[in-house]
């Protein structure tokens, strides 16, 4: 067994150890901070899978059918209050869920500044080292509080499937119907970070006659399918250490003297979240994005298509036609350096870029 000496795969104990460390945590006084003003840029996307979204969906996410993939209608890129630089996408609730899922991020962040990792004992490092990827409790928990952000925007996708119509509705009934425990148990921490950065979901949301939504059977199905798949190709590696037969496990949802940690953890984020819905002023500054046409002459079939378009979605710009019988590609660029970046990557990748 790897780690320290004693060192032994336990996820029960582990899971104990984290809830120790969170229990010092400071989240029952988690500070809101002022009003803030925040300007995010919104490039509109069609809401369809583009070429290089239907590409991951057929060599990545197996057995995934491209119809269950849902895909975000902008893409918005701000600095947070802290000066940082994010980027993340939106559906029909608008830039406002990452924007402010950003700012309960790192509110909650701060509540684990101060916790001492060097507190733990021996026996609980060996553990941690023995059992887990992340050996660090607090280093745990932060990322756990990342991904119930993004479970949160992630899912809000999928606003039009559920009975909420706005932001806080949205997130207190994903909580209230169980939404983020099932991510937990169901979802491949992997599967979702990488779908987070291409703006799309593989989810089916049905809404209940109690007012509560749950992921439709054939979304669990293909989920569960997904993730075992990603656990055998990755078993020789993170999971090396994971007896036979027994399944990796998030050990913040793991009962603990009968209590679960990750329920408290996204109640705290989503009531955050909720209260700094009225201290974020969202001033969109949106983006000139008319259509403009360039043409590239040596763009001969649908490989050329593809790396085009995704050489441009990566920089931000919504393409809004290729033709390969003229040449042209349709762009709306949302700034000249953009466009100037996004001509240079082109050509980077060996094609001639022609300008009207």
């Amino acid at each position: 067994m790897a780690g320290l000496p004693g060192g032994r795969y336990d996820r029960a104990a582990a899971s104990r150890v984290l809830a120790e460390v969170a229990g010092r945590a400071a989240f029952g006084q988690v500070g809101l901070g002022g009003v803030r003003r925040l300007e995010p840029e919104v490039v509109p996307l069609d809401g369809q899978l583009s070429a290089p979204q239907l590409e991951y969906v057929d060599q990545r996410m197996r057995p995934c059918p491209p119809a269950l993939v849902v895909s975000a209608t902008s893409k918005v890129s701000w600095r947070d209050s802290g000066g940082v630089a994010n980027v993340a996408h939106c559906g029909p609730l608008g830039p406002i869920v990452p924007v402010v899922a950003r700012e309960a991020t790192l509110a909650m962040w701060q509540a684990l500044v101060g916790l001492d990792a060097a507190a733990l004992t021996d026996d609980d490092r060996a553990v941690m080292d023995a059992t887990t990827t992340d050996k660090d409790p607090v280093e745990i928990l932060r990322v756990g509080i990342d991904t119930t952000s993004r479970a949160l925007v992630q899912h809000a996708y999928l606003a039009d499937q559920t009975p909420y119509r706005s932001a806080a509705e949205f997130a207190r009934g994903l909580r209230d119907s169980g939404i983020f425990s099932v991510v937990a148990n169901t979802w491949f921490w992997g599967l979702q970070s990488s779908t987070f950065r291409r703006g799309m979901i593989p989810v089916r949301l049905v809404a209940q006659d109690d007012g509560t939504v749950r992921y439709a059977a054939e979304t669990v199905d293909v989920l569960r399918e997904m993730k075992q798949t990603a656990i055998a190709d990755a078993h020789e590696r993170q999971y090396a250490l994971l007896p036979a037969g027994e399944q990796p496990r998030c050990l913040a949802n793991m009962s603990v003297d009968g209590v679960r940690l990750l329920p408290g953890v996204v109640d705290t984020f989503v009531e955050t979240f909720v209260q700094l819905l009225e201290l974020v002023e969202i001033g969109e500054t949106g983006m000139d994005t008319a259509d403009e046409v360039f043409e590239v002459p040596d763009m001969t079939c649908s490989h050329c298509t593809n790396t085009i378009t995704g050489v441009l979605e990566a920089l931000g710009v919504r393409v809004a036609g290729i033709d390969l019988d003229t040449k042209e590609v349709v762009a709306a660029f949302p700034s000249d350096e953009v466009r100037a970046q996004s001509f240079e990557a082109i050509r980077g990748h060996g094609y001639t870029v022609v300008r009207r």
